[in-house]
Formats: C-alpha cells, structure tokens, sequence
C-alpha cells in the first residue's frame, strides 16, 4: 500500500503545509481576478505570508509540483459543485498504479487504490492519517475510505476514480473561491508525541487528534491569542492572521 519513493518524495515537499481558508477569504476580497490562484502566485504569498490554501489550491499545486517530476496524475472529489466539495489527486505510478493523495484532509502520505495489485489489503491501516488507522474499498469506478478512530467509531468519505476533465476543474475551483463560509479554518499535521498528529483550529476553537484520542486545547479570548497559536503551530505569518480574523470576525457581525 506505500507508494513509490518518486511519488513519495514529492510528496513530502509539502509536509509543512497547512490546509487553511483564511488565504481564500483574504484573496476574495482583492481585486484580483480570477479567485482561483495559480500556482506562481501560490508560491508568492507562501514566501511572503506561509500560507498555502484550501484543497483545491492544494491539488493544483500538487499536480504542478508531480508534473514537473514526470509523475501523471488526474483531480478527483466528492459533492462537486456544492459547498461541501472536496478534491484530491490520483498519481499513477511507472507501472500503473493509482496512488489516492489528499493534502486537503492532511493525509500523512499517498496510499495504494488499486484492489487488484498484490500489495493492496483491505485491513485498516496506520501510518497514512492523523489520528486514525484507514481502509481502502474499492467498489468499480469508486473508492471508499474509511477512517477508523480510537474510540472505535469510524467515519467515510467515497471518490469516484473517475478522472475530473481539467477545464471542469478549473471551474469547480473558481467556484470553490467564491464561496465564503463564516468560520476560519486551519488544519495541520505535527510531530507529537513519536507520532504524527492532527492539529486543528474550526470555528474558534483549537483541538489535537492522536492515536490517543481529541485532545481540546484552553480557548482564547483575543484575535491576537488565536494568531499566535496559529502561527506556532502552522508558521504562517502573525500580522496575515490577526488581519483576516478580524476579517472573519466582521463577516460574523463582531466587533
């Protein structure tokens, strides 16, 4: 189930790059057309700000990145053209193979698709995701990944593997820009503890996830609090943080 050392080390060239829309909101509101960030740009505000964007963003930079590397991949995603969408990317190994990677759920590396290779098992795995051992269940043109938690309740998510047309894509990820929710979101993964963790910080709150369980964190009073933490956990520039909370606090209606 691990995936090639070529798709593997590109991979791990974005290790330390947070899923976060608080890049989505700020862009929204520049004059700058269109709100899909292409990939140059990306690069810009990560060097000024140590941001990185949401999973579309993540997806095209990624495909961009495995492009360059002569690795092919295609887009994938569930409730495409709603509010709830959500992408990834399959990259396709020398010899065929399909390899599920998805930076915006901070996956913690690619994992094998393919039911009908000899190193595909159905058995729950760890060492992919935060937090949770994950099984693969293929099923025709689609994939169920199921997430098994250590309180032993389990969650699911199901791609079609199915490749996205780009143009479509492009659209989709227009589309995603301008679609602003109310609340920030920031995810991560970190070192913790011997293992990888899941770091995240939703509608005004901050949890760690662990092979041990959620793990909340004390809350905080201040928009400059909550930049600090996010900054310490994610790198992203403090000042950029303090700004676009702010900018998500007036979208709330609090001053």
């Amino acid at each position: 189930m691990l995936p090639p050392k070529e798709i593997l080390s590109t991979w791990k060239k974005f290790d330390n790059f947070p899923m976060e829309t608080l890049t989505k909101l700020w862009y929204f509101e520049q004059e700058q057309e269109p709100k899909q960030r292409s990939v140059s740009l990306m690069k810009e505000h990560r060097e000024q700000f140590g941001v990185s964007g949401n999973c579309f963003d993540l997806a095209i930079w990624l495909m961009d990145k495995f492009k360059r590397e002569g690795i092919q991949t295609y887009p994938v995603g569930h409730d495409l053209y709603t509010d709830r969408a959500h992408v990834a990317v399959i990259a396709v190994d020398e010899m065929g193979k399909r390899y599920f990677c998805d930076l915006g759920d901070q996956w913690i590396q690619p994992i094998l698709v393919d039911r009908f290779d000899e190193d595909f098992t159905h058995e729950p795995l760890g060492g992919f995701f935060p937090a949770a051992k994950v099984q693969v269940l293929p099923s025709g043109g689609e994939v169920e990944i199921r997430y098994h938690r250590p309180n032993g309740k389990y969650s699911s998510q199901a791609f079609s593997l199915e490749p996205i047309d780009y143009s479509e894509f492009v659209k989709m990820a227009e589309l995603s820009q301008r679609t602003i929710r109310k609340r920030p979101l920031v995810e991560c993964r970190i070192p913790h503890e011997a293992e990888v963790v899941h770091w995240e910080f939703n509608d005004w709150k901050s949890f760690l996830s662990s092979s041990k369980g959620l793990f909340d964190e004390p809350p905080l009073k201040s928009v400059k609090s909550w930049a600090t933490r996010i900054h310490e956990q994610t790198g992203m520039d403090q000042e950029f943080v303090v700004g676009v909370l702010r900018k998500y606090q007036a979208l709330m209606g609090v001053r």
